[in-house]
């Protein structure tokens, strides 16, 4: 418990008494926001605001981490935890590239389109093999070849065989980790809007994780009357720990980025977390759970998805005014504030739903 404090004390200390100091050392090298001429016309007042935030809060989230697992608890970081970093961190490269050159070339688009699927299909993948390694004592590993709900379901890759199975296995991986972390991008339209919704998903994890660690069918503690319904996952009590400095991160950051925001995450910051919260979900089991913890970005991307495909369909046509669909409200007239602020109590609604869902299996099995 400890750790678990002191880590997401530690990373929002670092991004909210750092961040300012960020925020002038990227003004100085000119990492200016660039903004769509198509979009909001509202949204051209934001221009040149420094970007690449992220890269403050995936410091914190390191720096929360590794001091509260090496200095608070004495023990060494565990194989979970340093995937979930891992994930974070390799899509947050991804993004500081994407932004990097929408910097360099001072316009909206950075990376191509298949470029930057491409390099996050190289992170998930990596992500995706390393994850069936590294067993504990009771030859557990970190993730499995079975598709998962709130527990691990009886759908398992392995059924195609041994070769096959690991490639459909790694396939499903890269598409939850591409969809989530494009997920978090296309909701970080508005200020704070994906910090404080990626708060309330992230932070669902810490109390999964750590209900998970206090029924775990490894700890010492379980009730033997609930062993038929522990939870056979490696690292929970990591994987809170994890959640709770990207929590604290995130936290101290959205001090900063709220409206008028001083500074922005770009892609740096939503792939990472999008990654992170794919990671989450594998690692502990709870891979469709995601779809419900993290409901607002789905709402969100489906809302591109159903305006592009309908727009095609009726040959140019549209649904929304805008999409994604905060900008659809935003050109109804609604104030960018009102519209963040509703959007959070949706995602928290949301994020509620799914932490009840799981402890409600509990209660029933």
């Amino acid at each position: 418990m400890r750790a678990l404090l002191t880590a997401g004390a530690l990373s929002l200390a670092f991004t909210l008494f750092l961040t300012p100091l960020f925020i002038r050392l990227f003004t100085r090298l000119g990492w200016g926001q660039f903004i769509r001429d198509d979009g909001p016309q509202s949204h051209h007042v934001k221009r040149g605001t420094p970007t690449m935030g992220g890269i403050i809060f995936i410091l914190g989230t390191l720096f929360g981490y590794f001091t509260a697992t090496l200095l608070v608890s004495n023990e060494p970081p565990t194989a979970s935890g340093l995937l979930v970093l891992f994930m974070m961190v390799g899509l947050g490269i991804v993004g500081f590239v994407d932004d990097f050159l929408k910097t360099r070339k001072k316009q909206s688009l950075g990376l191509g389109g298949w470029a930057k699927v491409g390099g996050q299909l190289v992170v998930a993948a990596a992500f995706a093999l390393l994850a069936l390694q590294f067993p504990n004592a009771q030859q557990e590993t970190p993730a499995s070849t079975k598709i998962s709900f709130i527990r691990d379901l009886p759908l398992d890759f392995m059924v195609f065989g041994s070769v096959i199975g690991i490639i459909v296995y790694a396939l499903w991986i890269c598409l939850l980790s591409v969809g989530a972390s494009n997920a978090v991008n296309v909701t970080d339209g508005l200020d704070g809007l994906a910090g404080g919704a990626s708060i309330l998903a992230i932070g669902s994890f810490i109390i999964i994780g750590f209900w998970q660690f206090n029924q775990s069918c490894f700890g010492d503690g379980l009730d033997p009357a609930d062993t038929y319904r522990c939870y056979d996952v490696r690292d929970p009590l990591d994987l809170a720990i994890v959640a709770t400095a990207i929590v604290g991160g995130l936290v101290g950051f959205l001090w900063w980025n709220t409206n008028p925001a001083h500074i922005y995450m770009g892609d740096t910051g939503s792939l990472a977390l999008g990654g992170a919260l794919a990671a989450l979900a594998i690692l502990s089991r709870t891979e469709l759970l995601l779809l419900l913890i993290g409901g607002l970005f789905v709402i969100e991307t489906g809302s591109v998805i159903v305006q592009r495909a309908y727009f095609k369909l009726t040959r140019g046509k549209r649904i929304f005014l805008m999409s994604p669909i905060h900008h659809h409200f935003e050109l109804k007239g609604w104030a960018e504030v009102t519209i963040v602020v509703r959007f959070w109590i949706i995602a928290g609604l949301l994020a509620a739903a799914g932490v009840g869902s799981f402890y409600f299996e509990w209660l029933q099995r």
